[in-house]
């Protein structure tokens, strides 16, 4: 009898270690676990932003993670414990109107989920955080109440002491299914929370303003490289550089209430890539070096967070340090902007605004406008003056330049009248679904021509100059596909035969600066865009055309500078006069490794404006979902677990004291 029982214990253990070893095997390590427990979500935070003033943006409330049943959001629905807010685009303003006006409603959310949903465009009347008037403050007249972005909500500028993820598609999907199983499971005794690690080290250290994180080194600045450059290039060691200066600038930056998702493709990326497409267009045109002007071609930075790159290269030519050298301020005899272009396309003709400030400087650029327009009517392109009643120019980087200097000459061409026509600015949906490469083509061949006849007094139409320049309509679209998809995205082949980009869906945030600011950064201190619109610049920009070498110590002292050295890392010295400028606060300074924020100074109206934008720091963001039981069922579980044990010892004793009774009888 005792060996049966000996046999049956034995067998019993054989098949246990047998079930165990089956499980061993499918789940070898403690990732395959965790995978198996925890499913890692994809998508784009929210982070927080700290000024002189206060913080926006979104962060965890405490130090720890922040985990919370997900529930789709129901506008009627009040919330009786903390939950993590499921929220369709569609509710999104409304969703934070009510966090703000309803606190026992934003007691309980912990956390907030954007769905995403392919071409949302099309269902939404409009989607836009930003401000009615973005960055009215620096306006240069005094009618800040008016309302260039009726439908801006300005959501984007609060703080929440809650962490909101937009979700990428694929997310989404999943997302919705886990809500509907916890609505259908929701009197039982599991549920699936997120779980959000979105710990700021503002939020965690109490610094709650840019001095003091700064000072506590729980923050760094906003900003990046601006990127100038000059056709023909300038020869900055000759003596006679007296030629007035046409600035075309445009803006390479974007906002959004997501950090990583801001693609600003009407928000002012359609300029940019405009006027990247004209350089390349006047590029072409022989005798540059004839022209009675100079031009000079500058792409900001920060403009979107208190106009960073303007009004630092505004200080930099004032000092005349070594990243404006070859410019100054007393020679610049027009500013023109090119601004959002994307959207001009109405009843099938190419329709553009210019706003100007009343100067014989902007009357003569609007006349060459005319002129440019005139050479392109069969290409059905338009351009009008902006109504008068409109209190002044839009917000613009032209605005740092008339606060700077009234008398500054200015004009800057929209693809809009007395509101933008962008109903999604600054917003994660300003992709490049919202644009139309024929525009910004219509754009970039009115703009060249335009600046081509400026610079030369040539207003005669049919000069086979003039009708020669035309933007490449190939090159636009290529570089909306490298600038604003993440397919191919920065991998494109453009962009590659010039760096080596880091990401490969572009993001136009402007990002925080990375060590000292230099006129000669290190590559790894400046963004994917300001690396390729540098080299861009400096390779279209560049003269004699096929005139190159391979780069060496003596390429600089040439006049030259080294393109595409990130292909090959040998590169290419083309002699071209393209400059990085720092662009960062002009409140602060970099001494001896840490930040200082300078006292105001009442010589600069701007400086006493400034926000001083700070991004805070963070070790790791992450968002996971996975299920957890409620704490009645685990006390139930450890109550069963504990009764087992108890039954065990118990049955084993009786056992042992069994068997040993039955051995002594054998």
């Amino acid at each position: 009898m005792a060996i049966k029982i000996i046999f049956l214990l034995l067998l019993f253990i054989f098949q246990f270690r047998l079930s165990l070893s089956g499980k061993m095997n499918s789940m070898e390590s403690v990732p395959d676990l965790q995978k198996s427990m925890y499913m890692v979500v994809e998508g784009y935070p929210c982070v927080r932003l700290v000024n002189l003033s206060g913080e926006i943006g979104c962060s965890n409330p405490g130090r720890d993670k922040v985990v919370a049943p997900i529930i789709k959001y129901k506008n009627t629905k009040e919330l009786a414990q903390p939950y993590t807010i499921l929220l369709s685009m569609d509710d999104v303003e409304g969703f934070f109107s009510r966090i703000s006006n309803d606190s026992s409603f934003a007691r309980n959310v912990r956390g907030v989920l954007v769905e995403s949903e392919v071409e949302i465009q099309h269902k939404l009347k409009g989607f836009s955080p930003a401000l009615k008037f973005p960055q009215a403050e620096f306006a240069p007249y005094h009618n800040t109440t008016y309302e260039w972005n009726p439908i801006g909500s300005g959501i984007m500028w609060k703080s929440y002491n809650f962490p909101v993820f937009l979700l990428s598609e694929s997310s989404t999907s999943t997302l919705q299914e886990v809500a509907m199983k916890n609505e259908k499971t929701d009197n039982t005794y599991t549920t699936n929370v997120a779980e959000f690690d979105a710990v700021m080290q503002t939020t965690k250290v109490g610094t709650h303003d840019s001095e003091s994180c700064l000072k506590e080194e729980t923050c760094l600045p906003l900003g990046g490289y601006s990127v100038w450059s000059a056709l023909p290039p300038i020869n900055s060691s000759s003596s006679n550089q007296s030629k007035p200066i046409i600035l075309t600038v445009a803006s390479m930056d974007a906002a959004s209430f997501f950090r990583d998702k801001s693609p600003g493709a009407d928000s002012l990326i359609s300029g940019m890539i405009s006027l990247l497409a004209a350089v390349d267009a006047l590029s072409h045109v022989d005798g540059l070096e004839d022209l009675n002007r100079q031009l000079v071609f500058l792409v900001f930075t920060g403009e979107a967070w208190g106009y960073l790159g303007s009004r630092r290269f505004l200080l930099e030519l004032d000092q005349q340090s070594d990243a404006v050298h070859g410019l100054n301020s007393t020679l610049i005899h027009l500013v023109m902007e090119i601004g959002s272009t994307g959207r001009g396309l109405s009843q099938g003709n190419k329709t553009f605004f210019a706003h100007t400030e009343v100067s014989s400087a902007a009357n003569e650029a609007l006349d060459a406008l005319k002129l440019a327009q005139e050479s392109l009517k069969s290409e059905g392109v338009r351009i009008s003056a902006a109504t008068s009643s409109n209190p002044g120019i839009p917000p613009s980087s032209l605005m740092a330049f008339l606060r700077k200097n009234s008398s500054t000459s200015g004009i800057v061409l929209e693809d809009f009248d007395a509101i933008f026509s962008n109903k999604f600015y600054h917003s994660h949906l300003d992709d490049s679904a919202n644009i139309n490469s024929s525009a910004i083509v219509a754009a970039a061949s009115l703009v060249a021509r335009a600046l081509y006849v400026l610079a030369s007094d040539n207003k005669d139409l049919t000069s086979p100059a003039l009708s020669g320049i035309n933007a490449n309509a190939t090159l636009v679209e290529e570089l909306i596909s490298c600038m604003l998809d993440c397919n191919p995205g920065l991998s494109c082949d453009l962009v590659k035969s010039y760096i080596s980009s880091s990401n490969r869906c572009p993001n136009h945030y402007v990002g925080v600066v990375l060590g000292e600011p230099s006129p000669t950064p290190y590559p790894s201190q400046v963004d994917d865009i300001s690396r390729f619109v540098w080299n861009f610049l400096a390779d279209r920009t560049s003269t004699p055309k096929g005139s190159t070498s391979v780069c060496s110590q003596d390429c600089g002292k040439k006049g030259g500078v080294c393109i595409r050295a990130e292909t090959d890392g040998k590169g290419v010295c083309v002699i071209s006069t393209t400059r990085y400028v720092p662009a960062y606060s002009t409140r602060l300074k970099f001494d001896s490794g840490t930040w200082q924020v300078l006292p105001p100074n009442s010589s600069d109206p701007m400086g006493m404006l400034d926000p001083v934008w700070t991004e805070s720091n963070w070790n790791t963001i992450g968002l996971r979902v996975y299920t957890i039981q409620d704490a009645a069922s685990d006390r139930l579980v450890l109550l069963g677990g504990i009764t087992v044990t108890a039954l065990s010892y118990l049955a084993i004793v009786l056992t042992r004291a069994y068997i040993t009774k039955a051995l002594k009888q054998d």
